[in-house]
């Protein structure tokens, strides 16, 4: 585990409903004080327009969210683009829709098999991949949870976990008893939080992060052994987006000493 500062960094999507134009939504990151940032899927720019987007805002690409199709259908334009940018980190933040719709055991082993395959692609190109789970990634099927079945199916070196807290709780799982059994596979932290049961409906239930149910001094400690290197903000539906990214960031560098 290093010893260097985690990063802190927001995923974009949190902003998405600031601007339709990307160049809006990155001096809203901007001016929320972050410098890191995680990429949503950007069809309409090259990765040199998207480069040159972030370096007039001071920001870095840290990771990103790349759709199942875009990777399977386009690699060699996905890994293009994303080595235009700069960004070596590529991220799966949804399944393929056909393994949430079978509901089974098999289906979500052969996802994880799909995925080392993907994965070791993704290496030999100089890159890495990752998943990043919903709540329904906790469900059970056949005495094991979805995400088991991904992560077990796929190699350590070809596949990393990006740990969603709010929705790992919100399925009905711990966080850290999932951060100590994949310890060493976590780099990348998703930091959202949950509201208490009945408020902020008209934000999904969700809240800024420090600012609802989840225990983080806790789970920062959990995070920090599980080899956590960046903490990625995300709130998916916040009513003033700037202001609760900013808040969830100020929250997070407040518990520094704990990462």
């Amino acid at each position: 585990m290093s010893n260097d500062k985690p990063t802190i960094a927001v995923q974009l999507y949190s902003l998405r409903h600031l601007s339709d134009s990307f160049e809006e939504v990155a001096a809203a990151a901007a001016e929320a004080g972050y410098e890191g940032v995680e990429l949503i899927f950007l069809p309409d720019h090259t990765g040199e327009q998207a480069k040159a987007i972030l370096e007039r805002h001071g920001l870095q690409t840290v990771s990103a969210h790349v759709p199942y199709h875009a990777l399977a259908g386009d690699f060699a334009g996905t890994v293009a683009f994303h080595r235009a940018v700069g960004n070596d980190c590529l991220i799966l933040p949804m399944p393929d829709p056909a393994v949430r719709e079978a509901a089974t055991a098999d289906a979500w082993r052969a996802f994880g098999q799909t995925l080392d395959g993907l994965g070791r692609r993704c290496r030999d190109e100089g890159m890495r991949l990752g998943y990043h789970n919903h709540a329904f990634e906790m469900d059970e099927f056949d005495g094991a949870r979805a995400i088991d079945w991904v992560l077990e199916n796929a190699d350590a070196e070809n596949l990393f976990w990006e740990p969603d807290m709010a929705w790992i709780t919100d399925g009905g799982a711990r966080p850290l008893e999932l951060l100590q059994k994949y310890a060493g596979r976590c780099p990348h932290i998703h930091a959202k939080d949950l509201a208490p049961a009945g408020e902020n409906e008209d934000q999904m239930g969700l809240a800024d992060v420090g600012y609802g149910t989840l225990d983080w001094d806790a789970i920062i400690p959990a995070c920090r052994a599980a080899g956590a290197t960046c903490y990625v903000v995300e709130h998916d539906l916040p009513k003033e987006p700037v202001a609760s990214v900013r808040r969830s960031r100020e929250f997070l560098e407040s518990r520094a000493a704990l990462m």
